[in-house]
């Protein structure tokens, strides 16, 4: 593995045997892996597991539920490679159907053993995300990701139709995680799951949620003026994740890249103005500046680590966001009252 600063790590592999390149990031996770693996928004990434032990319970099946498949926040592997520190090859789950290492065969997706990723996450921590590859055999060129609209390779292409509720949600898929869905339905709701471009005025709906995604926001211009017709047509709408970038742009805030970003199951925020703390899990690489924002807009969430802002909520009580997940998972449920509480705002009459 060679880091775009000319740092090298050595390792054995047990994934598809070819070379690629992409943006290396880590997460803190210590279990969830089939998750993360298939979520949308670590598209284009080489992803590092801190915690060592990675494969040990094997990859679940692919059972569906509403079409989706259940274990997995996507229906495809989503990053471009893989780094743990030491790969059980031998899996015990009840519900293991295989290993990693088959899994990551089929998809094509390469992996390496034996780094020392402690050395591995300390140096990006310090020095930052960047452009990184694998090499197995023949040299490949770096790549950053973030320069291409990655949103547009992840969302769907045509429109989903899930559930019978008697309230229609639309879910504009910048790179949706299955579990966002999941967590819908559970909430009696029919749910029209559309591209990353798709135009708001073509259906009729009760609220819309604008979902997570990977990259840059700033690269999803349609999706920002899709946000923007939404603001003016006062229709009720949650941005979660990419979703919450998208909407602050919309509403004149801006954003930014961070350091070596938030990919955790543990990050606490804190409702603004010194209220109620939550334990969230998250997956982004950029955050929202909200100096900019007009008067009618305000933060919501702050993070407790860094102080960035995680969530924004308009004085109407009709448009929120957070940058965190709250279908989180894998990770706490501390926060899927969240949905609850958007459902209720799509019930309510308009003013």
């Amino acid at each position: 593995m060679v880091l775009a600063d000319g740092q090298c790590f050595d390792g054995y592999s047990f994934g598809y045997p070819q070379s690629i390149a992409g943006e290396i990031v880590f997460t803190t996770g210590m279990t969830g892996y089939p998750e993360a693996l298939s979520d949308p928004s670590y598209f284009g990434q080489i992803l590092v597991f801190t915690f060592p032990l990675i494969g040990n319970y094997g990859m679940p099946e692919e059972a569906l539920l509403e079409g989706l498949k259940r274990y997995y926040e996507s229906d495809q592997g989503q990053i471009r490679g893989l780094v743990v520190a030491d790969y059980s090859a031998n899996y015990a789950h009840w519900n293991a159907r295989n290993s990693l290492t088959q899994w990551l065969y089929d998809l094509r997706i390469p992996a390496v053993t034996g780094v020392d990723t402690r050395a591995l996450t300390r140096h990006i921590r310090t020095q930052g995300v960047m452009p990184a590859k694998l090499i197995i055999g023949q040299d490949v060129d770096f790549a950053d990701p973030n320069e291409n609209n990655l949103v547009k390779e992840v969302s769907i292409k045509e429109p989903r139709l899930y559930g019978s509720g008697r309230k229609r949600i639309l879910l504009i898929d910048c790179g949706c995680k299955h579990s966002i869905i999941q967590n819908l339905l559970q909430r009696d709701v029919q749910i029209l799951r559309v591209p990353w471009d798709f135009d708001v005025d073509s259906e009729t709906y009760d609220g819309v949620i604008i979902s997570s995604g990977p990259g840059d926001p700033k690269q999803v211009g349609e999706t920002v003026q899709l946000a923007k017709r939404l603001i003016e047509k006062q229709k009720p709408t949650f941005g979660i994740c990419l979703g919450h970038q998208v909407m602050a742009l919309a509403a004149g805030a801006d954003s930014y890249k961070l350091k070596f970003g938030h990919r955790s199951q543990n990050q606490p925020v804190q409702v603004a103005g010194g209220g109620k703390a939550y334990v969230t899990s998250q997956n982004h690489g950029y955050a929202v500046d909200p100096a900019k924002l007009p008067p009618d807009w305000k933060p919501w969430f702050i993070n407790l680590n860094d102080g960035t802002n995680e969530g924004l909520m308009h004085e109407s009580g009709r448009f929120f966001t957070t940058q965190f997940h709250p279908e989180a998972s894998p990770g706490p449920v501390d926060t899927t009252f969240l949905f609850d509480q958007f459902v209720q705002v799509i019930h309510e009459p308009s003013s």
